[in-house]
C-alpha cells in the first residue's frame, strides 16, 4: 500500500510514521517497570529485524519475550498492510512509556503500612526499510 493509496490514516501511525513505508506494533500495559524495559529497549534499537530477533530470544530478561512478540507483529503488519520484505527491515524506533501505576500496601510492624508501586509500560516498535533510512545502531534516542 502506498502513501497515495491509504485512507483513514491513525493519529498514532501519523506521529511515529508520516508518509514513509513502515509498520509499527504496540503493546499497552505491560507488567514491567520502565527502566528494566529500557534496557531491553537500548539493545535492538536500530538493529535488523534478524539480529533484534535473535538477541531478544537469548536475552535473559523477562520483557524480551514481549518485545519478540512485539518485533514479530510490526514484521507481520509491514509485510500484510505495507508489502515489504522482512530481510529489509529495520528497528527505527523503539520506544518504552511510562503506563498507569497500581498502588497497593504492605502490612509492616507497629500498625504501619508501606506502599507498593506496581508499575506498567506502553511498548512500541516502528519497522522501516533500511534504504528509507539511515540510522545506526543508538541512533534516535
Amino acid at each position: 500500500m502506498t502513501a497515495a493509496t491509504r485512507e483513514n490514516v491513525s493519529a498514532r501511525r501519523e506521529r511515529l510514521l508520516g508518509d514513509a513505508p513502515g509498520a509499527f506494533a504496540v503493546a499497552r500495559f505491560v507488567r514491567v517497570t520502565p527502566q528494566k524495559a529500557r534496557r531491553v529497549a537500548d539493545l535492538i534499537r536500530g538493529a535488523h529485524v534478524e539480529d533484534a530477533l535473535t538477541t531478544l530470544r537469548f536475552a535473559p530478561q523477562a520483557v524480551a519475550e514481549n518485545f519478540y512478540k512485539l518485533v514479530e507483529s510490526a514484521v507481520a503488519n509491514a509485510e500484510t498492510t505495507e508489502g515489504l520484505d522482512r530481510s529489509d527491515l529495520v528497528l527505527t524506533q523503539v520506544t518504552v512509556d511510562e503506563g498507569p501505576t497500581m498502588k497497593r500496601w504492605r502490612p509492616r510492624a507497629k500498625g504501619a503500612a508501606n506502599r507498593i508501586l506496581k508499575r506498567t509500560s506502553h511498548l512500541t516498535v516502528v519497522v522501516q526499510p533500511s534504504d528509507s533510512v539511515t540510522t545506526t545502531k543508538g541512533g534516535n534516542r
